[in-house]
């Protein structure tokens, strides 16, 4: 059987739709109940942990630290005991502004270190672990997610509503590693790499103001531009590109086959 943490969420949900084998269903409100409950480790072939508290805007640092790091660390204590197989849902966040380096800008990002450098430590314990520092996710079913949805969903969302969408000013200097979620799941589950810690996006950044032409092209609509947040500077990333020197030669879908298909 399968653990299979955040399986409500959006990516969680991706992921349960995969998977042939049975799979224990772990959410946020019962995770720790779970592991005080829960005894039958021998018989779990693998944990997919992707459940976490994921707004990169929370600020309750002891709500984040309880979910997303001494959760995680009690469930990775299992995964060790009993050497079962671990894929964890790290973040490209933790980048902050820079490709490659280290810089979080938020405390969802820290939270997600914390767990990478004890992946990093702790490696050799592992039957097998691998973390993924995913980009920027988009794919159908986040519409709930409201403000954290990425563009191409909130532009979409938009342009159906009203006919038109909301565009920052200077948006053609914001570049980021879109990646559709039909191709994480497929990577997350099917790559033949060793453990440790990966980025996971295409390599190839677009603006959002590509993205949002892409989208008035195809839905047919308006851009409205927008004075950018004052809360959000310095807490916003410019640029975001993945490594993918790892998986060489895969094929990933781009924003504007997804819009068309």
């Amino acid at each position: 059987m399968i653990i299979l943490t955040g399986s409500s969420g959006f990516i969680g949900k991706k992921f349960l739709k995969s998977l042939n084998k049975p799979v224990i269903e772990v959410e946020k409100d019962d995770c720790f109940r779970f592991l005080s409950s829960f005894d039958k480790w021998d018989k779990v072939s693998l944990i997919l942990h992707q459940g976490a508290i994921s707004s990169t805007i929370e600020r309750n640092i002891s709500t984040l630290h309880h979910h997303n790091v001494a959760f995680t660390l009690q469930l990775f204590d299992y995964a060790i005991k009993y050497q079962i197989p671990v894929k964890f849902a790290s973040s490209a966040s933790v980048y902050g502004n820079t490709v490659g380096t280290i810089n979080p800008l938020n405390y969802y990002a820290i939270t997600k270190l914390q767990i990478d450098y004890f992946i990093q430590d702790n490696l050799d314990r592992f039957s097998s672990i691998q973390s993924f520092r995913y980009f920027n996710v988009y794919g159908n079913g986040e519409e709930h997610k409201a403000d954290q949805a990425s563009p191409i969903s909130k532009f979409s969302k938009q342009i159906k509503e009203t006919g038109n969408l909301k565009l920052f000013k200077g948006s053609d200097k914001f570049l980021r590693d879109f990646i559709c979620v039909d191709d994480v799941v497929d990577v997350v589950l099917n790559n033949k790499a060793p453990s440790g810690i990966y980025d996971l996006g295409t390599a190839n950044p677009i603006s959002f103001q590509e993205v949002a032409e892409l989208i008035v092209k195809t839905k047919k609509g308006e851009i409205e531009y927008i004075d950018f947040p004052e809360h959000l500077k310095g807490k916003y990333q410019n640029y975001t590109k993945a490594n993918m020197e790892w998986l060489p030669e895969y094929n990933f879908k781009t924003v504007k086959q997804y819009l068309l298909q």
